[in-house]
């Protein structure tokens, strides 16, 4: 009977660690979800920033075009050729859905 007793009480004590472990986990996991929630959120301004900036550089890149600069010309036209090939595509994405 003894022995049994030292069984149950050792199944006990690892019983008790499996469970201090697993709520180490689950905090773990919470805190990993809260963080990468945030890194998701700062992805997306990031993005969103980079495109804001990506949009200025272009449109800086037009108007320098209008200089008399011949490399800032020819730069403008293949910008603006670019941006009316995007438009084209985007036209063709709505046609298509319609």
């Amino acid at each position: 009977m003894a022995d049994t007793s030292i069984i149950l009480s050792e199944i006990e004590v690892k019983l008790r660690k499996l469970i201090g472990v697993q709520q180490q986990l689950k905090e773990e996991n919470r805190r990993l979800a809260s963080e990468n929630r945030m890194l998701r959120e700062q992805n997306e301004a990031l993005v969103q920033t980079s495109q804001e900036l990506h949009d200025k550089i272009n449109k800086n890149t037009i108007v320098n075009a209008l200089g008399n600069n011949e490399e800032e010309i020819k730069e403008g036209r293949k910008l603006i050729r670019e941006l009316i090939k995007d438009i084209d595509q985007c036209v063709s994405i709505l046609n298509t859905k319609e």
